[in-house]
C-alpha cells in the first residue's frame, strides 16, 4: 500500500508517500510531535465543545439546538462539517505512522457520528439537513455541500492509504455519488461556490480506479467561469466565475477558492495528459508570485472578501493572509512540482511552510492565527482577538484543522522517485526509503545548513540522487564519496553513480544573513528591507525592545552590519539576527514563525531606513 496525499497517475515526478518516509529529529521531528501529541487531540476536544461533532448528531436524529456563528453577512455558517473531515484526515495520516489508542477511540467516535448523519440515499450534510429541510444543491454558491464532500473524501483517502480502513471512504463514494447523479452529466449544471472537491474526485478516481469521478471533476472545472454562481456579494471573481478556467489570466477573488480551484485543475491535467489547462495554472501562478505574493510566502491581502488585491497590493498591516490560504499555496506547488519537477515550487513550498504555514500556529500546538499580518501596530484601534493574539479555537474554523492535517502528512512532501532516482526537496533528519533504496538524511536545517546523506541500501544499477539547491543561496558546494568538493548552482544538482552502502554525500548551504529590498511598485514598503536566513523570514517583536522604544521607532542602520545569534530562549539551536537600528543600537529578530508567543504587542518585517 502506497500511502500519499496525492498519487498521479501521470507525472514528471512520483511521489515516495508518507509510508517511506520517517522524520525522527530536528525541526520537522519536533513540530510533527507537538502536532501529535497537542495539536490534534485538541482538535477533538475543540470540535466537541464547538459543537460540531453534535451538529452532525442533529442530522442523525439526536435533539438540540444547532450550534455555528454567524458570517459577515449574518449568515449562519454552513461548512463546519468539513472541520470534522479535515481533523479526521489528520487523525488518518498520525495513525498511519504509530498507533494510538487515545486518537483511534476519538476517531471512532466522530466515524460513527458521521455514518449515523448519511441519509440511506448517500447525502450527508448537517447545515442543510437540519436547517435546510434536507433539500440539497439549492444553494450551491453559499451553501459548500460539495466542498464538504470534497473533504470528506480526503478524509476517506487518508484512512484508505495510511491504514486499510475503508469506514470513511464507504461514506465518501456515497456521498460523491449522490452528487454525480444530480450534477454529473445529463443533470443540472452546477458547482460550488468554495472550489476543493475538484481535486478530491480525481484522487478518489485514482483510489477507485472509476473514470466517472475524474469525469466529474473536468465537468465542474469547464462549468467555472460562465456566470453559473451570478455576482453574489462579492462579484463573480469572488469563486473564479468570471473567467474560464483555462482562460482566466491571473488569480482573482478569493484566495483559498483560487488555489484549490486550480489544485483540480493540475490533477485534471495531470490524467488527461491536458498541457493547455496545465499550462494556465502555471501562467497564474507565476503572476501570483511575481506580483501577489507577501514575503512569508502568505496570499490574500484584501479582509472584505479574503481575497488576491491588485498587483503588487501588499499591505503589510493589513494583509489578511489566511493560514487556509498558505496552506493550499503548498498544496498546489506540490502539484505543480510533480507535474514539471521545477525547483521553483520545492522553493515555494518551502517558503510557505516556515513563515506563512507556521505562523498560524502557536508553539504550544494549541492556538491559532487566521489571518497572518507581517506588521501589528503597537498602538492600534480597538480589534477581535485572532488579530496579532492566537486563540484555541474559531468560530470559523478551517485553520486549525487544516494546518493539522497539513502537519499529519508532512513527510510526503520531502521526496520523490521517478525512473532515474530519488530527489530531495525539503530536508530533515529522516529516512527514505522505495522498494531498492534507503537513504538517512541528517541535517540541522533550517538553522544549519549542512545536510549529510548516507546510502544504507542500494540498487545494483546506476540511478541518480537529486538534491535541491535553494533558490536563496548564493554559496553551495556539493561532496560526494571519492570526488573532489565543488560548487553547485541552485536547482537540483544531480549524481549519477552505481552507489554502494555507505556512500556519504554532503551538501553545504550557505546561511548568510540576507538583506531583502521590496519591489518598488509595493506601495505600502516602499523605503524599507526585511532580513532573511536560509529559509527564514525575521521579524522584530516589541518585547525584545527596550521600554519606551516601540517597533515602530526602529530605524535600519546601513552602515553596520546585521549579524547571526542563538536563540536558545525560542527553541534548540534557534539562530535569531542582531540588526542594526539607529541611534547606535541593535534590533533583536526572531523568526516570523515564532511572533506573539511572548505576548502579543508590536511586531514588523519590513523596516524603515
Amino acid at each position: 500500500m502506497s500511502e500519499g496525499v496525492v498519487w498521479p497517475a501521470r507525472s514528471r515526478l512520483r511521489p515516495l508517500g508518507g509510508d517511506r518516509v520517517t522524520i525522527h529529529d530536528g525541526f520537522w521531528a519536533d513540530r510533527l510531535r507537538t502536532n501529535r501529541e497537542r495539536t490534534v487531540p485538541h482538535g477533538f476536544a475543540q470540535l466537541r465543545r464547538a459543537g460540531t461533532l453534535d451538529n452532525l448528531r442533529l442530522a442523525a436524529g439526536a435533539t438540540g439546538d444547532y450550534r455555528a456563528s454567524a458570517d459577515s453577512g449574518g449568515a449562519v455558517l454552513p461548512f463546519l462539517d468539513s472541520d470534522v473531515y479535515k481533523w479526521l484526515e489528520a487523525v488518518g495520516w498520525e495513525l498511519g505512522t504509530a498507533p494510538d489508542a487515545a486518537l483511534w477511540a476519538a476517531a471512532d467516535e466522530a466515524i460513527e457520528v458521521v455514518a449515523a448523519a448519511q441519509r440511506p440515499d448517500g447525502y450527508v450534510n448537517s447545515f442543510v439537513q437540519v436547517l435546510r429541510d434536507g433539500e440539497p444543491y439549492r444553494d450551491l454558491a453559499w451553501g459548500h455541500e460539495l466542498y464538504c464532500v470534497g473533504h470528506l473524501v480526503q478524509a476517506g483517502i487518508a484512512w484508505h492509504r495510511a491504514l486499510g480502513d475503508d469506514r470513511l471512504l464507504r461514506i465518501a463514494v456515497r456521498a460523491v455519488d449522490h452528487a454525480g447523479a444530480a450534477l454529473g452529466a445529463g443533470g443540472k449544471d452546477g458547482i460550488d461556490g468554495h472550489p476543493g472537491i475538484e481535486m478530491a474526485l480525481v484522487e478518489l478516481g485514482r483510489v477507485c480506479g472509476e473514470p466517472r469521478y475524474l469525469a466529474l471533476a473536468a465537468r465542474m472545472l469547464d462549468l467555472r467561469g460562465h456566470g453559473l454562481l451570478g455576482e453574489g456579494r462579492f462579484g463573480p471573481a469572488y469563486w473564479q466565475d468570471h473567467a474560464p478556467v483555462r482562460e482566466a489570466p491571473e488569480v482573482a477573488g478569493h484566495s483559498v477558492r483560487q488555489l484549490y480551484l486550480d489544485c483540480g485543475a493540475v490533477d485534471v491535467a495531470a490524467e488527461q495528459d491536458d498541457e493547455d489547462l496545465l499550462a494556465a495554472v502555471q501562467r497564474r501562478w507565476n503572476d501570483m508570485v511575481r506580483t501577489r505574493r507577501y514575503l512569508t510566502g502568505a496570499l490574500g491581502s484584501r479582509h472584505r472578501d479574503e481575497a488576491f488585491g491588485d498587483p503588487y497590493e501588499l499591505p503589510p498591516d493589513r494583509a489578511y493572509a489566511e493560514t487556509c490560504a498558505a496552506i493550499a499555496s503548498v498544496m498546489l506547488a506540490w502539484r505543480l512540482l510533480l507535474s514539471t519537477g521545477e525547483p521553483g515550487y520545492a522553493d515555494d513550498i518551502e517558503r510557505a511552510m516556515y513563515n506563512g504555514v507556521l505562523s498560524g500556529l502557536s508553539r504550544s500546538g494549541t492556538e491559532f492565527f487566521y489571518v497572518n499580518p507581517l506588521h501589528r501596530r503597537t498602538r492600534r484601534t480597538y480589534e477581535s482577538d485572532g488579530h496579532g493574539r492566537r486563540r484555541p479555537w474559531q468560530a470559523c474554523a478551517c485553520c486549525p484543522p487544516n494546518l493539522m492535517r497539513l502537519l499529519s502528512s508532512w513527510r510526503q512532501y520531502l521526496a520523490t522517485g521517478d525512473e532515474t532516482g530519488i530527489q530531495l526537496h525539503q530536508y530533515a533528519t529522516a529516512a527514505i526509503r522505495t522498494d531498492e533504496v534507503e537513504l538517512s538524511v541528517r541535517t540541522g536545517y533550517p538553522w544549519d545548513g549542512r545536510i549529510d546523506v548516507e546510502v544504507v541500501r542500494s540498487a545494483a544499477e546506476p540511478w541518480t540522487l537529486s538534491l535541491r539547491v535553494p533558490g536563496w543561496c548564493r554559496d553551495a558546494r556539493l561532496s560526494v564519496a571519492g570526488e573532489e568538493p565543488a560548487q553547485v548552482a541552485t536547482g537540483y544538482v544531480h549524481r549519477t553513480r552505481a552507489w554502494q552502502p555507505g556512500d556519504q554525500v554532503t551538501l553545504d548551504l550557505a546561511l548568510a544573513v540576507r538583506r531583502t529590498e521590496p519591489d518598488p511598485r509595493v506601495d505600502a514598503v516602499r523605503g524599507c528591507v526585511a532580513f532573511e536566513r536560509g529559509p527564514i523570514v525575521y521579524c522584530v517583536e516589541s518585547v525584545d525592545l527596550p521600554a519606551g522604544f516601540d517597533v515602530e521607532d526602529v530605524r535600519w542602520d546601513p552602515d553596520r552590519e546585521a549579524v547571526a545569534v542563538p536563540r536558545p530562549d525560542l527553541g534548540d539551536e534557534v539562530v535569531g539576527i542582531d540588526v542594526p537600528v539607529e541611534p547606535a543600537r541593535t534590533a533583536p529578530l526572531v523568526p516570523y514563525y515564532s511572533w506573539a508567543n511572548r505576548g502579543a504587542i508590536g511586531m514588523r518585517v519590513w523596516l524603515p531606513r
